[in-house]
């Protein structure tokens, strides 16, 4: 629990959560930044959760989009990384197709029962560059779910 308390701490611009109508907390996105030097500014998404009920919406992509824009414009991160399961189909499709990221390696034997990773990570220059006005308007709908906005 500590090492999660660490990151709402560390790096509270990074974290984010996503409400349904009644205010109810539906989704989550917990992420940090690792400390590899300026030249090699990039985070790290800890972990990323969206109730069964409300999946298929668009709520993973949108808390994982702010998450990642908010580490471009307060840390000046060049890309962001994660770890998935090689089980969590759902969650590859997602990191893959949808949001962009490439798999970089397998890490055997990640988890603490003995299943491997794939160790992921997605370009943020996008980011960094001039939004368009749909990147804007997505952006403002993301903030507009989420529970905690959070500045630089």
């Amino acid at each position: 629990m500590k090492y999660y308390f660490y990151h709402g701490l560390s790096w509270p611009q990074l974290s984010y959560v996503a409400e349904d109508e009644k205010g109810h907390i539906v989704g989550y996105v917990l992420a940090k930044m690792e400390e590899d030097g300026e030249d090699n500014r990039h985070g790290h998404i800890t972990s990323l959760a969206v109730k069964r009920s409300h999946r298929r919406l668009g709520l993973a992509q949108k808390l994982m989009n702010q998450a990642s824009l908010a580490m471009v414009e307060c840390f000046q991160a060049k890309y962001v990384s994660l770890h998935v399961r090689k089980s969590n189909r759902a969650a590859l499709n997602l990191y893959t197709n949808s949001l962009g990221f490439k798999i970089l390696e397998i890490e055997p034997k990640y988890y603490a029962d003995g299943e491997d990773a794939y160790s992921m990570m997605r370009d943020l220059s996008a980011f960094s560059e001039n939004k368009t006005d749909n990147q804007q308007a997505e952006n403002m709908e993301i903030k507009s779910d989420s529970a905690i906005i959070s500045q630089c």
